[in-house]
């Protein structure tokens, strides 16, 4: 009986080849969501002429939203989509909403006219300006929420045969994801402040294209486990019986 060729062997997934993907798309998808919510406040006052008490509970709420968010990202994907689909819609949704939020910087007629303080001539403000930025906002919020608890998973997923070194994976994945962190707060703060909102967006915009790119290309080498359900939804069922 002849042995079967290479091109016949079931290919291998998991293990460290996936580690590169994962972690450049998590550093992609840091820097993303935090260059532009580290100085919202400040955009949604200079920008949209948002009283700052207003702007700061528009702040609050996403950052509400975006601890809150993993958490239904994470029953959905054990329940119903999965890991890698899971990542990669949120990803897409992350994206529209960050390239709405550069063009909200870009296209003078998605902002406000400046208006002097204490003038009596000025117009008033589109409501339709408000929507698109709101959108964008709820959009990048719910996307990337949508990965922040997924990405380490499906990392994590791809060790399954090696449970001693997870906690090397997850040791070199935070500290791969606080170091983007420190560089949206500064780095790309920095060019929204002295270069332009547009710039510091675009950026944003960049860095979710390029970690979204990184992670499908490294799709063929994921081990992608099926749905298998979640304790929530467990408990859920138990509390209806």
């Amino acid at each position: 009986m002849e042995a079967p060729s290479e091109a016949q062997l079931p290919r291998r997934t998991g293990g460290w080849i996936t580690f590169p993907f994962i972690i450049a798309s998590s550093v992609g998808l840091t820097l993303a969501f935090g260059g532009w919510t580290n100085n919202l406040i400040v955009y949604l006052i200079k920008e949209f002429d948002v009283e700052s008490i207003d702007a700061a509970q528009i702040s609050n709420l996403v950052n509400g939203a975006g601890s809150l968010i993993p958490v239904v990202a994470a029953i959905i994907a054990d329940s119903f989509l999965g890991c890698f689909s899971t990542i990669w819609i949120s990803s897409i949704i992350s994206l529209l909403g960050t390239i709405l939020l550069a063009l909200t910087a870009t296209v003078d007629s998605l902002r406000p006219k400046p208006c002097e303080v204490g003038s009596t001539s000025c117009t008033p403000k589109p409501k339709g300006q408000y929507v698109v930025l709101y959108a964008a906002i709820a959009l990048t919020t719910l996307g990337s929420g949508g990965t922040r608890s997924t990405l380490s998973t499906i990392g994590a997923d791809q060790l399954a045969d090696n449970q001693g070194i997870k906690g090397f994976f997850f040791n070199w994945f935070f500290f791969f994801w606080y170091s983007a962190s420190v560089v949206s707060s500064t780095a790309i703060v920095y060019v929204e402040d002295n270069v332009s909102w547009k710039a510091g967006f675009f950026i944003c915009a960049a860095s979710n294209i390029v970690a979204l790119l990184i992670f499908l290309m490294g799709s063929r080498f994921y081990t992608k486990f099926k749905p298998e359900g979640s304790p929530f939804t467990s408990f859920g069922s138990c509390c209806c019986c």
